[in-house]
């Protein structure tokens, strides 16, 4: 499903739009909106104990459950300096970049219209800051691998599977 699909209206005229594969167009006025994925940019970072560091979402979707630390990327923003900002606004601390890790295609939410998301992870470390709970994250918290949440405490199928690849290479030789 689209985030188009629960469109029906243009945004500038208000008259009924045409909508087919994955493009909304007024007919009216000329308006064209298409479904592309938000792109979002995170941070798998670890401290120098070997921990990793979730986030507990206290807003929805997935309310309560543990996430990666990262968020959406504003209009025309650099992926990275996202990353460092959204950082900065969850968690109070600065952070530093360090290798790319993934890029991986998911939804934020589950309902009709649920808005696909391209999320951009990046391994980083800490560099300043103190650590506080902002914005929308209710809870910090650094995770041994052997402390992690269950895969049903993980907020979106991404967040298990990053967690699940940080997890199994902290378990190589």
């Amino acid at each position: 499903m689209s985030v188009l699909d629960v469109w029906r209206f243009c945004p500038r005229c208000r008259e009924e739009l045409d909508i087919a594969e994955g493009r909304a167009r007024c007919p009216w006025c000329g308006f064209v909106a298409y479904a592309n994925s938000a792109p979002t940019a995170s941070a798998v970072v670890t401290d120098d104990r070997g921990r990793l560091l979730l986030t507990r979402r206290a807003i929805e979707p997935d309310k309560g459950l543990w996430d990666i630390p990262g968020g959406f990327l504003d209009e025309a923003e650099h992926p990275l300096d996202a990353l460092v900002r959204e950082l900065r606004e969850e968690t109070g601390l600065e952070i530093e970049p360090d290798e790319f890790l993934m890029a991986t295609i998911d939804r934020y939410g589950d309902g009709p219209g649920a808005q696909a998301t391209l999320n951009l992870l990046w391994a980083a470390h800490v560099v300043g800051g103190e650590p506080e709970a902002a914005d929308d994250v209710d809870e910090l918290r650094w995770f041994a691998p052997d402390e992690l949440p269950g895969e049903d405490e993980l907020a979106f199928e991404h967040v298990k599977d990053v967690v699940a690849a940080w997890l199994a290479r902290q378990q190589q030789p």
